[in-house]
């Protein structure tokens, strides 16, 4: 097989250290060299580790994505000079089964970069590794918020107060103002539905029935512990999208391109910036990025048979932001994407049909970051005009399995 890199280095990276091979192939009747050290993960002996590879004259770098623990290894080595340094998933790299030692995983992944058969995964450069820590710092806390939102309204069941049942959101204005009203002691149903505002105000008699309950000292005091929390969350993801828009300012010009798109609101838009990096050119195609973002179906094809097109594992970040983006454009009646969800989801479903109009995002973000082009809706008539007979007929038989008979005269 041909060696494509004469001396490369394979590291198999734990929390305490890595086992670093370095490969030098042989010449002639010279053998292949492979030896194998342990080297600290601290940040001394990662520099001292790449003075090593240096002196080596090591020409590529392969490590594996181990939770994250290769990000000092990798951030340290990135810019070593006249080095391909490549990350690669683990999925890609399985060796033999009944090999599994970092030993004999550091020779394997110096053996695969040698000869030119593993590729790195996108490491976004730091302005966008900034922005992504910001992003998912984001989301997490946002998850919490809910999570912490979930328990408040499990104790109020346990204390016979159904307010979610008439209120939607039970941390709203409305229903924010009569939590802090029941932990203040008033226990009055009537007087605690009078707090409702606005739309709300029209539901005081389901209200003042939803705030009977037995709600005392023990659940006041576990309210506020809750609402508290809830609070904290809050004010720290006001604090982290402050400081995304301070990061996010390189990149405001893409994200005002794509808010264009129907469903993707600036939230997301930070999310799809963060996560595909907003560089487009590192994607050869618009299907090379639907591919890495997991929303194409998959290749399982064996003896002429394809066993299985479902859709590989992609990023959860990306993949939730562009699920959201794609519910709320499927609720526009006049978008082309509404159409396509709404197509779709009756012949295969309403999963399958968000996924379709992922790609269908994804492959706009792809032409319009390449481009620079704002967004032009093909519109909600675009399956009408695109095939009329087929609709005409799709139409007829509608009415005809309803029980009507259709005559159809060409307007004028």
């Amino acid at each position: 097989m041909e060696v494509v890199h004469g001396r490369c280095a394979g590291l198999d990276i734990s929390k305490k250290d890595a086992k670093v091979c370095v490969r030098v192939a042989g010449a002639g009747r010279r053998k292949t060299v492979e030896t194998v050290t342990t080297w600290s993960s601290m940040t001394n002996q990662v520099l001292a580790l790449r003075e090593h590879l240096i002196a080596e004259k090591v020409t590529c770098v392969v490590m594996e994505a181990t939770s994250d623990y290769w990000k000092p290894f990798y951030y340290l080595l990135e810019d070593l000079p006249g080095v391909e340094l490549m990350l690669v998933n683990a999925r890609h790299v399985k060796n033999l089964p009944g090999r599994k030692t970092d030993v004999a995983d550091a020779t394997w992944l110096a053996q695969l970069g040698a000869h030119g058969l593993v590729r790195g995964s996108f490491v976004p450069p730091e302005p966008i590794r900034q922005l992504r820590d910001l992003t998912r710092a984001r989301t997490a806390i946002t998850r919490e918020r809910s999570r912490e939102v979930q328990r408040l309204e499990k104790l109020l069941e346990d204390a016979g107060i159904k307010l979610s049942v008439v209120a939607s959101d039970i941390m709203g204005v409305s229903g924010r103002a009569m939590l802090e009203a029941l932990n203040a002691g008033d226990r009055d149903p009537a007087g605690l539905a009078d707090l409702a505002k606005r739309r709300l105000r029209s539901k005081i008699p389901e209200l003042s029935e939803a705030l009977v309950g037995r709600f005392a000292e023990h659940h006041a005091f576990l309210a506020r512990v809750h609402l508290d929390l809830i609070d904290r969350h809050t004010a720290a993801i006001a604090d982290i999208t402050a400081r995304i828009e301070v990061v996010i300012e390189p990149f405001q010009g893409f994200r005002d391109l794509i808010c264009t798109i129907p469903g993707v609101a600036t939230l997301i838009a930070d999310v799809i910036i963060a996560e595909t990096g907003a560089d487009m050119t590192r994607f050869p195609t618009a299907k090379h990025l639907a591919s890495w973002a997991g929303t194409t179906p998959g290749n399982n094809e064996s003896a002429g048979r394809k066993k299985s097109t479902q859709t590989r594992p992609g990023n959860p970040y990306l993949q939730g932001a562009l699920g959201q983006a794609a519910m709320w454009a499927a609720q526009h009646p006049h978008t082309y994407l509404g159409a396509r969800y709404r197509r779709i989801s009756l012949r295969r479903g309403p999963q399958r049909a968000n996924v379709a109009v992922q790609h269908s995002l994804l492959i706009a973000i792809w032409r319009m970051g390449t481009t620079g082009e704002l967004y032009e809706d093909l519109g909600g008539d675009y399956y009408t005009r695109l095939n009329p007979e087929r609709a005409r007929t799709r139409a007829i038989r509608q009415l005809e399995a309803m029980g009507y008979r259709v005559t159809l005269d060409q307007a004028s």
